[in-house]
């Protein structure tokens, strides 16, 4: 006699409640009359009959229908030689099935298809092992919905890590969002669901229905799904990502063999959704390929090495600005497809402009049909709220602990390096990942396992991911948002460092904003606050940020926050950007920063551009243009930011008429820069400055000039040195120091 089936099993099989459905379906060795035989089975609820069609010969056998919801046998004497993802009974494994089923459906149409449960898994032995110990980085190319082709049979293979549910199902428009034939086979030694359904195709939407350990089912948007629904719709979209053809290989190997600490870095940090808007979409959002030229071309405009954009992961609220993620493999469909994201970034490269994205792997948002209790249990973050969720942002935090969480981060950001071509990931909120008592009350944390408030578990995160990225990806880069004095975050990993490429120098915006919100007369009491920065500036590889953060919550735009009359906000505004683009650093500064934008900052509004309308407005756009092209074009501004080589100060003790006078230097060969700063608005005339050789020292920069909306005070063409030593120099030029404003000069030989 042949194995028997429950009737109790065969009930929950066709009500999709059975935990093991490869139990029962697919091939299964059995005793037939004595003699070996194999039993297919199959579930096919739209079905009105069935058949076995050898492989390939098309010898068919009918299927007995042996319950009315669809399940169906046939016994093949033996022939059949199949393989599953490890649950049948005694079938020898092979890479094919060497038979399809054909079935009729409710009209009559004859189908034929493979058989799900007799399909090889798409993972091997050694990336089991490397899941097992959390360094399978290219889970990108196994989990989620990859296109798959099965003996000539086109579908899609389904998997997803889900190790405390009870049942798994596959649901969308490839089966009318049933799942009772489609319910996953579990690999319990990883954890992992796994189907594969032939038929499934790019563009149809799908989610995992899962039953958990309480009975409860819920839908679940794919962890590793490449594209999904536009919100507030929540399923994901079977993608094809080898579909767009590259043209940026030039950018790519340049990038590869490019020193970035050496090179000019001006980003332009820029949210796609309010940018610009444009007619004939949802809220006005552009897609990505119209993006790509506006921006490509504005770039160009203004000197801009790089755009950072805010995070492009899907996102179900479009107020969190993306920084609270649901589709960390998903670029947002508010802009189109990953397709039209490619485009975008193909194009970018194919004109010289770098891409950056914000990546948040510190936390993610409560969304039900997200990460939080993913399987029914708290997979992705901590089950302690003490160390899984929060208190500010109202968000669940990653369990670093786990390794299949560290896995899927660290693949999350190869993936965006490798599918997307994108040339760095700027890591949010690293300071909320470094501290577990981070905006935390006493006793709201649990200390590390020294009694510590390290995160012990995120510190190793961070440093491999940093290691990851710098060697599968040489020339991308990392950069860190950290708020706090963490020695090292931009240092080596093999010294004890982080390993990030960069860190955003908080201290630096934070004291030069405070220090240029005072009234001009209250400044050299506050001298201390410019000059301070010089006395950190090489321990870590600085970027200077005026970033978005800066112009939201009730901060006003930065015009606003400059003293005195409106020709004085302008000047100041102008001082600040030509004090900062001068000071040691790689440059970010937020859109719509370059227009003088008397608004804070709206995602439903963007710039106002309407402003470039007004000449004093155009003259700020200007200036950030023009000092972007002297970083780009002056190996003094760029080559030695992260070392005191590349820094000398001239003068920092003139608090009394709040001045700064410094030199910007390059490697050998190259002239230094001469930086002279008036923080108030008294024109200094004839103010002595030494150099460090004589001759003459054209003006090359000026932020008072009439072309920036100044009132021209200055040194054109530039001055000669007069012989007398000063500064502790062997000469001395004389200089006009402009009102609120900063000169530059430049050796000629």
């Amino acid at each position: 006699m042949h194995t028997q089936i429950s009737l109790t099993d065969l009930g929950r099989l066709v009500d999709g409640h059975l935990e093991n459905p490869s139990s029962i379906l697919g091939p299964h060795t059995i005793d037939y009359r004595g003699t070996k035989a194999t039993a297919v089975r199959s579930f096919l609820p739209d079905a009105q009959a069935a058949w076995i069609v050898d492989y390939p010969t098309g010898e068919r056998r009918p299927m007995r229908k042996l319950h009315p919801a669809g399940f169906f046998e046939a016994i093949c004497s033996g022939t059949v030689d199949a393989t599953s993802i490890g649950h049948n009974d005694e079938v020898t494994p092979s890479t094919h099935s060497s038979y399809r089923i054909q079935m009729a459906d409710k009209t009559g149409k004859l189908i034929e298809t493979n058989d799900p449960y007799a399909v090889p898994s798409i993972l091997t032995d050694f990336d089991r092992y490397l899941l097992g110990e959390g360094k399978f980085y290219r889970l990108f190319d196994s989990l989620g919905a990859q296109l798959r082709t099965v003996d000539d049979i086109d579908g899609v293979n389904f998997a997803v890590w889900a190790p405390n549910a009870r049942i798994v199902q596959v649901v969308g428009d490839f089966n009318g969002w049933d799942g009772r034939g489609h319910v996953a086979k579990l690999d319990m030694s990883v954890g992992i669901w796994e189907l594969f359904i032939p038929g499934a195709k790019a563009g149809q939407k799908y989610k995992f229905r899962i039953l958990d350990q309480h009975g409860q089912w819920i839908d679940k948007t794919d962890p590793v799904g490449f594209a999904a629904e536009l919100p507030p719709l929540t399923a994901s979209i079977i993608t094809d990502l080898d579909k767009h053809q590259w043209n940026d290989d030039a950018w790519m190997e340049r990038r590869a063999a490019t020193d970035p600490m050496h090179a000019p870095m001006n980003v332009y940090e820029c949210h796609l959704g309010s940018w610009q808007k444009g007619p004939g979409r949802t809220h006005g959002w552009l897609d990505y390929r119209d993006l790509a030229h506006r921006l490509v071309d504005y770039c160009h405009r203004m000197n801009f090495t790089h755009v950072e954009l805010l995070p492009v992961t899907e996102h179900p609220f479009t107020g969190s600005w993306g920084y609270q993620t649901v589709g960390y493999f998903a670029p947002t469909s508010r802009h189109g497809s990953p397709e039209d994201f490619m485009y975008f970034v193909d194009y970018l490269h194919q004109h010289d402009v770098g891409v950056l994205v914000d990546w948040v792997p510190a936390h993610f948002p409560k969304d039900a049909h997200g990460l939080r209790r993913f399987d029914g249990s708290a997979l992705y973050e901590h089950e302690d709220p003490r160390q899984g969720e929060h208190p500010d942002w109202g968000t669940m935090i990653f369990n670093f602990g786990r390794n299949e969480v560290r896995n899927f981060l660290v693949a999350n950001a190869i993936f965006w390096l490798e599918k997307y071509h994108i040339d760095g990931l700027r890591v949010d909120a690293v300071a909320s990942m470094l501290y577990l008592d981070y905006s935390r009350e006493d006793g709201g944390w649990i200390p590390n396992q020294y009694g510590g408030r390290e995160n012990l578990e995120a510190i190793d995160f961070l440093r491999e991911f940093n290691v990851a990225v710098h060697e599968h990806h040489p020339g991308a880069v990392t950069i860190a948002e950290e708020s706090t004095a963490w020695p090292g975050v931009s240092r080596p990993v093999y010294d004890g460092g982080l390993g990030f490429t960069y860190k955003w120098n908080m201290g630096w915006m934070n004291d030069t904003l405070t220090y240029m919100q005072k009234e001009p007369i209250h400044r050299g009491h506050h001298q201390n606050d410019l000059t301070f920065s010089m006395i950190y500036a090489f321990t870590e590889n600085f970027m200077l940020p005026l970033s978005h953060d800066e112009v939201v919550h009730g901060k006003g735009s930065l015009i606003s926050q400059m003293p005195g009359d409106v020709w004085q906000k302008f000047a100041n505004l102008r001082l600040l950007y030509s004090y900062m683009w001068t000071h040691p650093g790689k440059k970010l500064l937020f859109m719509g920063g370059e227009l003088a934008q008397w608004n804070e900052w709206n995602h439903d509004d963007g710039p106002d551009w309407l402003l470039l309308d007004f000449e004093s407005h155009r003259g700020v756009q200007n200036l950030v243009s023009d000092l972007n092209k002297l970083v780009i074009e002056n190996p003094a501004l760029h080559q030695l930011d992260f070392t005191g080589d590349g820094f000398e100060w001239v003068d920092c003790m003139n608090w009394q008429e709040s001045t700064l006078v410094f030199l910007r230097k390059g490697l050998a060969g190259t002239e230094p820069i001469l930086i002279c700063c008036n923080f108030t608005p008294v024109v200094r005339p004839n103010y002595r400055v030494g150099v460090p050789k004589s001759g003459f020292w054209k003006e090359i920069f000026n932020s008072d000039s009439e072309r920036y909306g100044g009132s021209n005070v200055g040194n054109y063409p530039g001055a000669n040195s007069t012989g007398d030593g000063h500064h502790g120099r062997p000469d001395s030029i004389l200089v006009n120091m402009p009102p609120l404003g900063v000169t530059m000069f430049r050796l000629e030989k």
